[in-house]
């Protein structure tokens, strides 16, 4: 039984944004959103099947110097955590781009930023990074590896199989489990990470999970993002989008090769850091002790890190 949560150092406030029809969540950190603050803003961009809440552990980490007069803003992605999907079925990635693009003219306009992405997150970055490099002051990606190189034959296999999902998604197939209470929720969290600690799961679990009217805890993740995506990834688009990058790049990656776990040999580090030639200022870094989730199981590393290139 958990029966203690970790305590937040410090304190985040909610705003709700409307953008492209949508009620978009963002969790900020720090003063308010302002030209006049000492240091640009920083924005955090969460993964697949994560919300913004989770780079708490990180944004505790920081130090008084690097967080004083600096804001931090981290949204929930569309169909994600607090931020509402409309009536989707599907997700498309391009949409992440253009919700990004109209969060930073709300919050920043016309204001370089400095951009962090994890796992899903950290590809967005880095796509956005190449089309509005003029946005981009310092960018980070922990651990947004992209995908395997795809072949123009697999295309007709992968629309027969979106289509096929989505038949499942409308029958009811995909639909996310459900937990009693917190504590299974929590319990899945450090199922998931080991290294994960059980006051951090509890404190995770509300944020990530919300019990419905049955009082059922209901993951905040739309099913439909576990639908198989149309479109094959093509590599080659993607490095023409690295190699337009100007920001200077930290990537960060972990010590368990997360990356090998998922891909079985179809997809490389080795592979991964030829990619990561294309932009023009990069350099990588490894968290060690630390599995796929970084910014959870060693946010004091990943946070004076992130503070040393920033600064």
């Amino acid at each position: 039984m958990i029966c203690r949560m970790y305590k937040e150092k410090c304190q985040a406030h909610s705003e709700f944004v409307p953008i492209r029809g949508l009620n978009y969540h963002v969790q900020h950190w720090g003063p308010a959103l302002s030209p006049a603050n000492s240091a640009p803003p920083l924005v955090l961009l969460h993964g697949w099947m994560d919300v913004a809440a989770s780079y708490q552990f990180m944004v505790d980490a920081f130090s008084s110097a690097f967080a004083e007069g600096r804001s931090v803003i981290a949204p929930d992605w569309r169909g994600f955590g607090q931020t509402d999907a409309g009536d989707a079925d599907s997700f498309w990635f391009p949409d992440y781009l253009a919700d990004l693009d109209f969060l930073l003219d709300h919050c920043c306009p016309g204001q370089p930023v400095d951009l962090v992405g994890h796992s899903m997150g950290g590809n967005v970055a880095m796509m956005y990074a190449g089309v509005r490099p003029e946005r981009i002051r310092r960018l980070v990606n922990l651990e947004g590896f992209g995908l395997a190189a795809s072949r123009p034959s697999q295309a007709p296999g992968r629309y027969a199989q979106w289509m096929a999902e989505l038949k499942n998604l409308h029958s009811g197939e995909k639909a996310l489990k459900s937990y009693d209470d917190a504590g299974g929720v929590a319990q899945r969290l450090m199922k998931t990470n080991p290294r994960l600690p059980a006051d951090k799961a509890a404190w995770l679990a509300s944020r990530w999970a919300r019990p419905d009217a049955a009082g059922q805890w209901k993951i905040q993740g739309h099913a439909a993002h576990k639908v198989t995506s149309a479109h094959i990834y093509r590599l080659d688009e993607m490095l023409e989008i690295y190699q337009r990058i100007t920001a200077p790049l930290l990537a960060v990656e972990a010590s368990s090769d997360s990356l090998s776990k998922w891909s079985k040999g179809s997809y490389t580090l080795a592979d991964y850091h030829e990619r990561l030639q294309k932009v023009s200022d990069v350099r990588t870094a490894v968290i060690q002790d630390a599995g796929h989730m970084l910014h959870h199981d060693q946010p004091e590393q990943l946070a004076l890190l992130i503070e040393n290139f920033l600064a």
